[in-house]
């Protein structure tokens, strides 16, 4: 009797409370999801947020900002790194400048950043922009740097020297060092040090208030600890001290769960950058020979097994591992954060979306 009681109610309950009740199982069962990976690979802290519609449905921590302090996650204040979804935050502002008229994506690098030397072949903002420019990663130690590097500029020491790893748009080969030279494009581009640039153009019209690029000078109160593990142990130590002044652009911002589902809603509004501009960084890369790389300009691009377009990005970091995923049509954004070098995250993100579109 109670079974059928419950159906005859729901049966003649309002179409938008039924809407919120598939949302709050949607959210149960992201739930159980998000807290039995957290569980099996023993997190020392996560923070997990949802929008759908333009709105945050799910906001959550679990476990320790702080191990040793029992301090909590918290979604809305807690600063994790966020390693390479710095790109994609980079990317709005190169879009924006792009949008401005203020760049030409298709010109050599060398014309925003002449101190850059010449190469074998030329390369251009675009390509570097996408991982088609032959621009290489990190190299031995590098991705642990506790180096300073007071400007953007400066850190293109490390690399800038070196020649190309193919023939630009032959391949691709994934770069951080190659967005550390698009930000140097956007100094020259914009008239302004880069990172004023983010946070007046981008953070600040954003109401992104706490994300921030990480400077190890200055004191960050709400900021994880970071941890990280020694082979196939789950015990969670304290990571070792980085500098990440010579990658802010493609690894080196800090921010909260909350931060980037704002983030991603402005982007949902094709308000501050149209529509058109979206549509141009989110289609991947063509190589010469007409194969796509499925990665834009900032942003990975794909479609889930139902054929729904995907873009969005991962990161990792000393003692950070993120996740920021977006499907544009759908209105919906999930963001994971994890303050431990190289979690094993099993997809979470996407298993966490597929709550919110299982019955779409």
């Amino acid at each position: 009797m109670q079974v059928r009681l419950i159906l005859f109610y729901l049966l003649f309950i309002p179409a938008v409370t039924l809407s919120q009740a598939v949302q709050v199982s949607a959210v149960d069962q992201a739930r159980r999801i998000a807290q039995k990976t957290f569980d099996d690979e023993k997190f020392p802290g996560m923070a997990v947020a949802v929008s759908r519609g333009g709105e945050l449905v799910w906001s959550e921590g679990f476990g320790y900002a702080d191990i040793a302090e029992r301090i909590p996650v918290d979604p809305a204040r807690s600063l994790f790194r966020i390693g390479s979804v710095s790109k994609t935050l980079t990317a709005a502002g190169l879009m924006l400048l792009y949008q401005e008229g203020k760049i030409d994506l298709d010109a050599e690098i060398q014309t925003y950043v002449p101190e850059f030397p010449p190469k074998a072949h030329p390369v251009t903002v675009r390509q570097v922009a996408s991982h088609t420019g032959g621009i290489r990663h990190y190299r031995g130690v590098e991705f642990a740097s506790n180096i300073h590097y007071p400007t953007v500029r400066d850190g293109l020491d490390i690399f800038k020297d070196d020649p190309l790893l193919f023939e630009p748009g032959t391949r691709y080969a994934y770069s951080s060092y190659g967005w550390n030279l698009i930000s140097a494009a956007m100094e020259t581009a914009a008239g302004m040090d880069f990172l004023a640039f983010m946070d007046t153009r981008i953070f600040t019209p954003f109401g992104m208030d706490d994300t921030h690029a990480e400077d190890v000078n200055q004191d960050w109160p709400a900021r994880v600890r970071f941890y990280s593990r020694r082979g196939d142990d789950k015990q969670n130590l304290e990571a070792m001290p980085v500098d990440n002044s010579y990658k802010w652009a493609g690894g080196g911002f800090i921010s909260t769960a909350e931060d980037l589902i704002r983030f991603g809603q402005q982007i949902l509004t094709y308000d501050l950058l149209t529509r058109e501009t979206m549509t141009e960084s989110w289609t991947s890369a063509v190589l010469n020979d007409g194969s796509s790389v499925s990665y834009g300009i900032g942003w990975r691009t794909g479609e889930d097994k139902k054929g729904r377009k995907w873009v969005g990005h991962s990161g990792g970091s000393v003692g950070g591992t993120s996740m920021f995923l977006v499907f544009p049509e759908e209105q919906l954004i999930v963001v994971t954060l994890v303050n431990l070098s190289s979690a094993r995250m099993g997809n979470l993100a996407f298993r966490i979306a597929e709550q919110f579109l299982s019955n779409e």
